[in-house]
């Protein structure tokens, strides 16, 4: 099955403002976030992407457009399953504010329990985001094979999500997670169990580029020797 790289997008004016974005319109990169997008396509110049496949909200969008500028034709979909978690009547509101709303250690503490007011609840968001990767894992070894490599561009909370949903973690440790603007994280699925293969990383990705010879499908005893 295919390798699924996950990019968060890079960061945004919410972010340092300090504001729960969730589907909050207008949401843009700031100028961090500018150059971490453009520096993308050379970090992923050694992977042959199959499929783009980003969330709606207009920061991952901008995060992707340096990526699709540099390979122009490369397919793009766009998938409402990978958007923000729905916040409801937190969205847009500072984070040092909610920090004393009883739900707020909730979140932190039992998350599978949590259910934002007017929102979603996070076993929802996390149920959309797999299903979704579920479906595309189908379709991109369908139509490119079973060691093709695409990409998500999503957000902190659904990426962890997908985290702990390949890790075969209770949703309740998924905030143990954590991921950097426009880090990656690159899950390969097989047929049996998925493997984690890089967590919010920000360097260099080449070798998770496929190799000539594939690694064995069952987890190496003693951890393996690594790329080559």
């Amino acid at each position: 099955m295919p390798t699924l790289i996950l990019v968060r997008h890079g960061r945004s004016t919410a972010n340092t403002a300090g504001l729960l974005a969730g589907w909050t319109p207008g949401v843009a990169l700031d100028e961090r976030g500018t150059e971490q997008a453009a520096a993308l396509p050379a970090r992923l110049a050694a992977l042959p992407l199959s499929e783009v496949v980003v969330s709606p909200l207009q920061r991952c969008q901008e995060t992707m457009q340096p990526l699709l500028d540099a390979r122009p034709g490369l397919p793009v979909h766009t998938d409402e399953r990978i958007g923000e978690c729905h916040y409801g009547d937190w969205s847009g509101r500072k984070l040092a504010e909610l920090k004393d709303e009883p739900l707020m250690e909730v979140v932190q503490s039992h998350p599978s329990a949590a259910a934002f007011p007017g929102g979603e609840s996070m076993r929802a968001m996390q149920h959309r985001a797999a299903e979704a990767v579920r479906d595309w894992n189908a379709r991109v070894e369908r139509e490119h094979g079973a060691d093709a490599v695409y990409l998500m561009c999503s957000h902190g909370d659904i990426i962890k999500a997908l985290v702990a949903d390949a890790l075969g973690l209770h949703l309740d440790l998924f905030q143990r997670v954590a991921v950097e603007p426009c880090s990656v994280t690159a899950i390969r699925y097989t047929r049996l169990r998925p493997y984690l293969v890089r967590l919010g990383d920000t360097g260099d990705l080449s070798s998770l580029a496929p190799r000539e010879t594939p690694p064995e499908g069952d987890a190496p005893v003693g951890g393996g020797a690594g790329a080559p």
